[in-house]
């Protein structure tokens, strides 16, 4: 599964499958990023990373693919059957978000010249390694058959469910939050090893990290999706500091329905993540 493999591919495909972008995503200075995702993907992307990233004087455009609760092995199914089973939701430059229904994967590829798309696994699964890697190798190639070169695969790490949280698919960590919390972080760093990614989205560690602050285990609005205000803001303070090599504690914007003291402590949560993507930090 490296990329020596993917530009062989290349070679073998017929002349319809010709790489949609011819444009590198290097030649601008605009980072895009595209994540294939569920509900989950919009916590951590749709809100506040734009804001982050302005405020920072970062050019970026944000794209979601959107089913709920989407595992790898529907997104799989979905590509290799070209469904236009998505709702697309794109951030532009100028921060308006765009939604259009039944986009297929294919199409929100082809959309623009990504520099990263995220893969990701649906909450329940996103311990289970072995299921994990039933769709991921294979969603990996086809990604890379669409996209320019240049294009980075991202993963993103998503958090454990809330303590008394009460989705059915807690039972596959015995609900219990650290296990599942050990088991989310033995899958990603296992991925991090293969050198398949350009990086590791630790949200899941950034949301851990908070949960050992004075605002406890309250991250999330239902026991698994994050918090409207310091929840999703701590994802995506995390990812804004993956994508631009930031330090999140420096970032002056803070949402309106954060205080400072939420925004301290999930700016510290975020910068320890990225420091120690797999092992739980305490934050003040």
């Amino acid at each position: 599964m490296k990329k020596l493999s993917i530009y062989l591919l290349f070679l073998l495909l017929p002349f319809q499958f010709v790489l949609a972008q011819e444009t590198s995503p290097k030649d601008d200075d605009i980072i895009k990023v595209l994540a294939i995702g569920n509900s989950f993907s919009e916590d951590a992307l749709e809100n506040y990373l734009y804001e982050l990233s302005t405020a920072a004087g970062k050019k970026i455009v944000i794209g979601n693919l959107y089913i709920g609760g989407a595992p790898l092995e529907l997104h799989l199914k979905n590509a290799h059957n070209n469904l236009k089973a998505y709702s697309y939701r794109k951030i532009n430059l100028d921060g308006v978000k765009k939604t259009t229904e039944q986009v297929s994967i294919e199409d929100a590829l082809s959309d623009d010249n990504w520099d990263y798309v995220s893969l990701q696994q649906a909450s329940p699964l996103s311990g289970k390694y072995n299921v994990i890697m039933q769709s991921l190798g294979d969603l990996w190639t086809y990604v890379f058959a669409h996209v320019h070169p240049d294009t980075r695969l991202v993963y993103h790490q998503t958090w454990a469910y809330q303590q008394d949280s009460k989705h059915e698919g807690f039972a596959n960590y015995d609900n219990s939050q650290k296990n599942m919390y050990d088991s989310i972080m033995s899958v990603t760093s296992r991925l991090e090893k293969t050198g398949d990614y350009a990086f590791i989205v630790p949200d899941g560690t950034t949301i851990q990290n908070a949960r050992t602050s004075s605002l406890g285990d309250t991250f999330t609005r239902d026991g698994y999706h994050l918090n409207l205000d310091y929840g999703r803001f701590a994802a995506a303070l995390t990812w804004y500091a993956k994508l631009f090599d930031l330090d999140p504690t420096k970032t002056d914007y803070r949402p309106d329905k954060v205080t400072e003291k939420q925004a301290k402590i999930v700016k510290e949560a975020a910068k320890k993540a990225v420091r120690k993507p797999y092992k739980v930090s305490k934050v003040r």
